[in-house]
């Protein structure tokens, strides 16, 4: 077992925030991984390169779904989750929380929280 991690790039407001964590939470505990950290970022450390830099696309994909509508609290952030687990547990997680925020898979829709994730152990 080692710590691995799992980055997922939001446009979201504190209540997607949290049901995007009510998600993770879920995959962890039904996969047997053990949750080492989450953490929310605004800045990418030691990059000084801000989440809205990075994920301003998720904004543009809110705006271009939901024409008219305010965004509200929502913003560009980065969630990245620490667990401890084997990369076959990792995979699953990442791919229990994936199906988790896109249930209707490729099928044409809009997403509750835009979201984009990125790959890495």
């Amino acid at each position: 077992m080692r710590t691995r991690l799992l980055r997922f790039g939001l446009y979201a407001d504190e209540e997607g925030l949290a049901w995007v964590g009510a998600l993770v939470d879920e995959a962890v505990a039904a996969r047997g991984a053990r949750l080492a950290g989450r953490t929310v970022l605004r800045t990418l450390p030691g990059s000084g390169t801000t989440t809205a830099d990075l994920y301003d696309l998720l904004a543009e994909q809110w705006a271009w779904e939901n024409p008219g509508r305010s965004a509200g609290a929502r913003e560009p952030v980065e969630l990245r989750v620490r667990l401890v687990c084997s990369l076959r547990t990792w995979r699953a997680v990442r791919k229990a929380v994936l199906r988790g925020l896109c249930p209707q898979g490729t099928a044409p829709h809009t997403c509750r929280v835009p979201w984009c994730a990125a790959l890495g152990t």
